[in-house]
């Protein structure tokens, strides 16, 4: 008879959906994914959303189901200097501890709430972080953290990075080098390879929208994402960017457009849903994402173009893990940081280069098959079987149960 271990599963995770951005989404797809092999799966959150579902700083604690995987988003009083101060998180987490399933917990980072919540709990649970970035730009913030970072770095079990470029690059992680691995994260490859009828609509009246050439831009309107590069290469190539996110620097962005001439080429579609999105690869003639800093250290978006058959044009960032995922001249086309020159070189080339946009995509879609969720939660459930073992070694959880 199969052996059943007696644990649970506790993501605590800086935001979630519909609360958009590569983490939010590897944390969704990596909790439904368990859940879907049998764990019993939570997620703790701060919510980002008031009662109608309308961004705020003020919210209340809300108790919901996503799926198979319960979901507690965590009111907050308002937020400081990115972390938002949540009455209650450590109540919540505690109650989990006390209940008498043990549970592996899973820190996402960068998260300075849940990960001075941390500081506050029993220094023996089993813990496990993925490192998706150091923090680059917000050196106060960098230097602040670093006392908490150390409190519960040091008290992990496992620290997972997105690649095992991500680690070469990390100062910091070398601290712990001795439980480090990597855990590359994964999608549904499905919906993006195989769209559904309202997707395949909606890449169809883009086209017919937004012409045939169509330079995609997905993310967040923030300063590592670099969207300052792709206005400046739409100046030396034809068609129309198009801009999928939504974030502080969208009006910073515009006015720049509008210096270069290219306002009225440039669509700024803010936050879509999922079948928009999809549509929109299919329809785009490539990905755009000159990201220049090791705040992105994945990329999760390059898997949905590639999956969805965009190719890729990235940028070449010291110590990422984009580079990886979409490789130069394999999946994709990489060019050096902060130059648009470059960029523009790379989209004219799949415009005029025979087959070689064909041959992209091709290499893409294959490439993508290596991000399966599947995977991705079955490596996962790997590390946490490693970390109880070892946290059973030391008289920490009970064993299992054999039924």
């Amino acid at each position: 008879m199969a052996k059943i271990v007696n644990y649970r599963i506790a993501h605590l995770s800086k935001y979630y959906p519909p609360d958009r951005g590569g983490i939010e989404t590897h944390v969704q797809t990596l909790a439904q994914t368990q859940a879907a092999l049998g764990a019993e799966v939570q997620v703790f959150c701060v919510n980002g959303f008031d009662e109608q579902g309308r961004v705020s700083t003020k919210t209340k604690t809300v108790f919901e189901m996503d799926g198979n995987v319960k979901v507690t988003r965590i009111g907050r009083l308002f937020s400081l200097a990115r972390c938002d101060v949540c009455f209650g998180l450590c109540q919540e987490l505690r109650r989990l501890i006390n209940e008498s399933k043990p549970t592996i917990f899973h820190l996402h980072t960068p998260n300075p709430t849940m990960l001075m919540a941390l500081t506050m709990l029993d220094r023996n649970i089993p813990l496990v972080i993925t490192h998706h970035s150091d923090v680059i730009k917000q050196k106060f913030l960098k230097y602040a953290l670093r006392p908490f970072e150390y409190l519960v770095y040091t008290r992990s079990s496992q620290i997972l990075t997105d690649s095992l470029q991500y680690i070469q690059g990390s100062k910091f992680l070398q601290f712990y080098h001795h439980k480090l691995s990597d855990l590359p994260l994964g999608l549904n490859l499905g919906i993006y390879s195989n769209p559904n009828q309202k997707a395949f609509d909606f890449s169809h009246s883009f086209k017919d929208k937004y012409g045939e050439t169509i330079w995609l831009g997905v993310g967040r309107l923030v300063y590592y994402k670099a969207f300052h590069i792709a206005i400046q290469a739409l100046t030396l190539v034809p068609g129309k960017l198009v801009v999928i996110g939504v974030g502080p620097l969208e009006a910073q962005l515009k006015a720049l457009a509008q210096k270069l001439g290219v306002e009225n080429r440039i669509v700024w579609l803010g936050r879509v849903n999922e079948d928009e999105l999809v549509g929109a690869y299919h329809a785009a003639t490539a990905l755009w994402f000159p990201s220049n800093l090791r705040s992105e250290g994945f990329g999760l978006v390059q898997v949905e173009a590639m999956a969805s058959g965009c190719p890729v044009i990235n940028a070449n960032i010291p110590g990422s893990g984009v580079p990886w995922v979409s490789r130069d001249e394999k999946e994709g086309l990489t060019v050096p940081i902060n130059d648009p020159f470059a960029l523009a070189r790379a989209a004219k080339r799949l415009l005029s280069e025979p087959n070689l946009r064909d041959r992209l995509v091709k290499a893409s879609r294959k490439r993508a098959e290596y991000f399966n969720h599947m995977n991705m939660a079955q490596r996962s459930f790997e590390v946490y079987d490693k970390v109880l073992s070892q946290e059973r070694s030391y008289g920490v959880i009970p064993k299992p149960v054999d039924l």
